[in-house]
């Protein structure tokens, strides 16, 4: 995961992050849960404001969340 890797790095890209949301919104339906959930925690940790990546991030987790490993979704719960 892309937005994970820079994230763990401290390396916050506004354009990169702004071009993976996009990405990312338009694909997020082929997201397992451990997708949503790195996804949610890389934006949320470098702080990039994304409403409507977290807006389509929660919807499919919402629909998925009785598959997220405790892990995962603690990390998209602190997201």
């Amino acid at each position: 995961n892309t937005a994970w890797a820079f994230a763990k790095a401290g390396h916050a890209s506004p354009a990169l992050f702004d071009a993976l949301a996009a990405a990312s919104t338009a694909r997020v339906g082929d997201f397992k849960p451990q997708n949503l959930a790195n996804t949610a925690w890389a934006f949320a940790t470098v702080g990039h404001a994304s409403p409507a990546l977290f807006d389509t991030l929660a919807a499919a987790s919402t629909t998925l969340v009785g598959d997220f490993k405790p892990q995962a979704l603690a990390n998209t719960a602190w997201a």
